[in-house]
């Protein structure tokens, strides 16, 4: 492992030599700076960034084999240190949030179970591991309570700060978990970050707008404000036959909600150019009809190209596109992490994007750090697109477009938060329905009349519609009564990667019944046609023959994988992925000598130039917790 490097402090130099940019060493000529300002001709005044990063997340383990690593968020820190961000921002370490701040959103049972079950004991939970979702994708865990508070305390901490004025963009990367329910885990989601820290910020801000960009739909948060006009929520993700399985067009929102849950439905392989051209009008559109006072931005990195689980092309630099735009609007900004399986990439891609937060441009050369062996061979810092084919067409793009402007249309401007109720405690959701128990029979027949009246469906409200592509009604496939799960991408590919001969052969087998669909063209001479009989009529070289039963075999012995791969290694190289170093993780215990910045004297506030974090001990950065 090689030895973490800071970069020093700029020394006095002579006339001689080249004289650095603030912030960074002496260079040698032709060198660049780890770090330049960026000009921004529209906010000239640089913004004050808030980062909260715990050296503890990085020590948990989701288990081998999982995709999820929160060895990334470390990794991703230590690209942020070794550039010298840490001289442009606060840095802060959060406190852990409590059961009772989980409990706002949450219900009490869910995240009790989250504080007893233990890897130990989880046989003792059976009952609640299947009522809670809690198993296979979400396993348990050691440390699984303390990942979450840590998790969840970042991001309602940075809201805190938001809506104090303390600073104008608030970081943590340890948050984005938007698949967890109130209660129910899911996606690799235990508790809900995103929500609570939106929680927070309604405390100051009447209006909250809500940004994900990662490829699966964050249909947690979406949920969790389906029916409230004091948040809206905006998705852009892949739908289709893939996780969650939610986040069509046509969920806008219900009662005071409706139309205020906006989803833009993505298929494969969209680019930097094409996803540039509908969320920037998207955004701006937004921004114009609903006006909000706070801004919370998903930054999941399963959008990028080549991660395992997803299926978008983006390059580094078109997902950071993204918050470079949302930045541009000058409104209290949470960013926050989310989705990201290739971990090399995540970490190019939030360190990248905490510059642009701190207003820095970020050299293309990746300074050396204790991780510096996973961003060869070329040690760069980009993310690069590869030639998958974009299924994204501008017909589209441009319908999906129409109608999402259709939908803000009907928002108005700007709803009034007179009349909304802030978010209360379920003990006072139950208080209100015993004094609705207390209403006359008749009155409360009355009510509940008027309530199912509502829910009927008006004439041509859900009518059909052609949004979704071709195949009749939002070209929906058939699941067969199986929802999609966030892994199957990763499945499917693991399978492919055991027998490849069998994935060829069944690729075959397609062509073959689509071949036989269609006449065969005359046969020139008879050497083809002797051929072609040889060959069993399906025009394939020697060495497979069309059985009886019309299936194509094999007139060898099975191929086993290293034979395949020694008889077309090329092909090999683009099948196989090579898997990442394991020596990063490991059980809680093991502590990476070198990952974890020193410790710093006790105070709120990490001091400028000084590399250090330290835990906020002032409760009333926090602010209330009652409602």
């Amino acid at each position: 492992m090689s030895s973490t490097f800071l970069p020093p402090n700029a020394q006095p130099t002579s006339s001689s030599t080249i004289t650095p940019f603030p912030g960074t060493s002496s260079l040698a000529p032709g060198q660049a700076p780890l770090l330049q300002p960026r000009s921004n001709p529209n906010n000239p005044n640089s913004s004050r960034v808030c980062y909260f990063f715990d050296s503890d997340i990085g020590n948990y383990h989701y288990g081998p084999g999982h995709p999820m690593k929160p060895t990334r968020i470390r990794m991703c820190h230590s690209l942020v240190m070794n550039y010298g961000l840490y001289k442009k921002m606060e840095i802060f370490r959060a406190k852990p949030a409590t059961k009772r701040e989980m409990s706002q959103f949450h219900t009490d049972e869910y995240v009790e179970f989250l504080n007893r079950v233990t890897p130990d004991n989880v046989d003792a939970f059976v009952r609640e591991q299947a009522k809670f979702n809690v198993g296979d994708d979400c396993p348990v865990f050691d440390g699984l309570f303390e990942y979450c508070s840590i998790s969840a305390g970042g991001s309602m901490e940075g809201a805190a700060r938001l809506s104090r004025d303390k600073c104008d963009i608030a970081i943590n990367w340890a948050g984005g978990l938007h698949h967890a329910k109130k209660g129910e885990a899911s996606g690799f989601c235990y508790i809900n970050d995103i929500v609570l820290g939106i929680l927070e910020l309604l405390r100051y801000h009447p209006r909250v707008l809500y940004i994900d960009i990662d490829v699966h739909h964050g249909d947690g948060v979406e949920e969790a404000f389906y029916t409230t006009d004091r948040v809206m929520t905006c998705s852009f993700h892949k739908y289709g036959e893939f996780f969650p399985g939610t986040g069509e067009l046509r969920d806008i929102g219900y009662g005071p909600g409706k139309n205020y849950s906006c989803n833009f439905p993505l298929r494969d392989g969209i680019t930097d150019e094409s996803y540039k051209s509908v969320f920037e009008p998207v955004i701006s559109k937004i921004m114009e009809h609903y006006q909000p006072s706070a801004v919370v931005l998903q930054c999941g990195s399963d959008s990028l190209a080549g991660d395992k689980l997803g299926c978008f092309n983006l390059s580094m630099r078109g997902h950071a596109n993204c918050v470079e735009f949302v930045k541009s609007f000058g409104l209290p900004l949470l960013l926050l992490g989310g989705g990201g399986y290739t971990m090399r990439n995540v970490s190019r891609a939030w360190a990248y994007e905490t510059g642009l937060a701190a207003g820095q441009e970020l050299s293309a050369q990746v300074p050396v750090n204790e991780y510096y062996e996973y961003f060869g061979p070329d040690y760069r810092l980009d993310v690069r697109p590869n030639n998958m084919e974009d299924l994204n067409t501008r017909e589209y793009l441009e319908k999906i477009k129409i109608q999402v402007f259709e939908n803000l249309r009907h928002t108005g401007h700007a709803p009034s938060i007179q009349g909304h109720v802030e978010p209360r405690f379920d003990h006072e959701a139950a208080r209100d329905d015993e004094d609705e128990e207390m209403d006359d029979p008749e009155v409360r027949a009355a009510k509940n009349q008027r309530l199912r009246d509502r829910r009927i469906q008006k004439s041509g409200e859900l009518s059909d519609s052609e949004d979704e592509g071709e195949g009749g009604r939002r070209d929906r496939q058939d699941w067969s009564g199986r929802k999609p799960g966030i892994m199957d991408p990763l499945i499917k590919k693991r399978q492919q990667q055991r027998d490849p001969v069998e994935s060829e052969v069944k690729d075959m087998e397609v062509e073959e019944a689509h071949a036989s669909t269609t006449p065969a063209p005359a046969i020139a001479d008879s050497s083809s046609a002797t051929s072609v009989q040889k060959n069993g009529g399906s025009g394939e070289p020697d060495g497979k023959e069309k059985s009886s039963n019309g299936d194509v075999g094999s007139k060898a012995e099975p191929v086993t994988l290293t034979e395949s791969v020694q008889a077309n290694p090329s092909e090999a190289e683009s099948t196989i992925e090579t898997p990442e170093p394991e020596s990063v993780e490991g059980p809680k215990e093991q502590r990476q000598p070198n990952a974890d910045p020193p410790a710093a004297p006790s105070a709120s506030k990490v001091s400028e130039g000084n590399p250090t974090l330290q835990e906020i001990s002032d409760p009333s950065t926090k602010g209330d917790q009652d409602v």
